[in-house]
């Protein structure tokens, strides 16, 4: 029998605005690979939170037996951490330098513990990870997406935690990373739960658990397993969820049929008192006991009906309603052979990569793929004006939008409609509120500061802007578009950017997402340098 390792004891959450996230959980864990899956917006990264010792139930408990180590789907990075911070080793690393300079005071011995291997342990682990360019003291704001979190798992890797927190541990790493994910997660010795909607790596898992409305639910076995379950239950609450309201229909006509046919029999018994000419205290007492038997069957025909009310009720309550995700792509077509934007030999900042000299044309779709590091994003930031090329010409005259990893245009304490009014005032609010709905962020997420939506709601913000600013952009550069998106929002994006009529430049490590898209091209960066390959 495995260790149990985590037990979620009634364990609520409800948010600051008293909407509440989940209620009542309970749910043992233990050292199997555990695959948390739900809707964006379920809850699912604050549980995390909440198992991980960094944020208190509402009410319940989380009973943690051993450390536990949650690496977030969002990497906070300030301005002056390093990658030894962002390895989880900075303040630990600083205390041994001090050591090492003479230090005597007892915090910097206990900082640094029995970990006196502590730099050559890191400096293994970032070239066993393909990081061997890095130092402890490189700054954190010099790596891609993909870099950070390869440090950022290392951090889990080093921690000797008893049980691992991942959230969305896959994003931004490209092919040969995410095979060593998979890799260094089934070496793992410890306890793993792994928040993600990759279905790659939710099949290496033991068990997957779902959260929803109904509560949390667990399945054996990884993601197929899962999905083929989950569509059987679904199946069969609907048609239970049928069979009832049938029943109530047919009890409803059963039950109304009983009163007419008592009705006439109370009907005729009157007539034929009259008729037989009966007193009349006998005709008073038989009507009195007429209108006793009818009360009498109103009121168990009330009791019957508020019975099978309830069973429809409580059917209804097992049937999770698909979620309906629309996205509309911005009109207006342009000529395709329209120069949008035209590099030469241009270098890249942050990358030793060779300059690169491109032309994008209106209507061109564009997949670019490669390893980490190698200036994928830096490009896109180029190309919306955000960086400058080290060297050569750099000609952009299309309006642009970009959508980065880091969701870097949302302002924290501002909410989706604000967003989306300053970028299209003309539209007016009550459209601009219905174009959010339709993403999935109602009334009540549409008000809300960003900071307290879940990664996959503050995406679904920053492509509402993107794609809903006045004017249209013309070319639309999206950077990991897919991250943190669960699988009705991600379809929903994929038949978008099928109808977007302008230009587009997707970074994605998913060939199921740009299989998807009907590129015309594929820009992919190799050592020799980049190459536009026609699709």
């Amino acid at each position: 029998m495995t260790n149990t390792l985590l037990t979620l004891e009634g364990v609520s959450y409800a948010l600051a605005d008293g909407r509440i996230l989940f209620h009542d959980l309970n749910e043992v864990f233990d050292q199997r690979r555990t695959g948390l899956v739900g809707r964006n917006g379920a809850g699912k990264s604050v549980l995390a939170r909440v198992m991980a010792g960094e944020l208190a139930p509402s009410s319940g408990r989380c009973v943690r037996n051993g450390a536990v180590h949650y690496l977030a789907q969002q990497i906070a990075q300030d301005a002056h951490a390093t990658v030894a911070a962002l390895a989880g080793v900075g303040p630990a690393l600083e205390a041994w330098q001090r050591i090492a300079q003479g230090s005597a005071d007892p915090a910097d011995f206990d900082a640094v513990g029995e970990r006196w291997d502590l730099r050559e342990r890191l400096q293994s682990q970032l070239e066993q990870h393909g990081l061997a360019h890095l130092r402890p003291e490189t700054p954190a704001s010099s790596l891609s997406g993909g870099e950070a979190m390869r440090v950022s798992l290392i951090a889990a890797w080093l921690s000797e935690a008893a049980y691992l927190i991942l959230d969305e541990p896959s994003n931004h790493l490209d092919r040969a990373n995410r095979e060593a994910l998979l890799a260094q997660l089934r070496r793992w010795p410890g306890g793993l739960l792994v928040i993600s909607h990759d279905r790659e790596l939710l099949e290496q898992m033991e068990r997957i658990v779902e959260l929803s409305p109904l509560g949390l639910r667990g399945y054996g076995g990884g993601y197929a397993l899962y999905a083929e379950c989950q569509r059987a239950e679904r199946e069969g609450a609907q048609r239970q969820l049928e069979q009832r309201k049938l029943e109530r229909r047919r009890e409803a006509q059963s039950m109304r049929e009983q009163q007419e046919r008592q009705e006439r029999r109370a009907a005729k018994g009157t007539a034929e008192g009259r008729e037989a000419n009966q007193a009349k205290i006998l005709l008073g007492g038989q009507k009195n006991r007429a209108q006793g038997t009818a009360g009498k069957l109103r009121q168990q025909h009330a009791e019957q009906r508020a019975l099978l009310s309830q069973r429809v009720q409580e059917a209804a309550r097992q049937v999770v309603p698909d979620a309906v995700i629309a996205m509309h792509a911005p009109g207006g077509q342009q000529a395709a052979r329209q120069r949008l934007a035209v590099l030469e030999e241009v270098v890249l900042p942050y990358t030793t990569a060779a300059g690169i000299s491109l032309t994008i044309t209106g209507q061109q779709r564009i997949g670019v793929t490669g390893p980490n590091g190698c200036g994928k994003s830096t490009l896109l930031k180029v190309l919306a004006g955000q960086l400058a090329p080290r060297s050569g010409r750099c000609e952009v005259r299309a309006r642009v939008a970009l959508l980065d990893q880091q969701l870097a245009g949302l302002a924290p304490q501002r909410s989706a409609i604000e967003h989306l009014l300053e970028v299209n005032r003309g539209a007016g609010e009550a459209a601009l509120r219905t174009c959010l709905a339709q993403m999935g962020l109602d009334a009540q997420l549409a008000a809300a500061p960003t900071a307290t939506l879940s990664g996959g709601e503050r995406l679904k913000v920053a492509l509402a802007c993107a794609l809903y600013a006045h004017p249209p952009a013309q070319l639309l550069l999206l950077d990991e578009p897919n991250n943190h998106l669960d699988l009705s929002a991600l379809e929903a994006l994929e038949a978008m950017l099928r109808q977007y009529q302008g230009a587009l430049m997707v970074v994605s490590h998913d060939p199921v997402l740009l299989g998807s898209l009907a590129l015309t091209h594929r820009l992919q960066a190799t050592e020799s340098g980049w190459t536009l390959i026609s699709e």
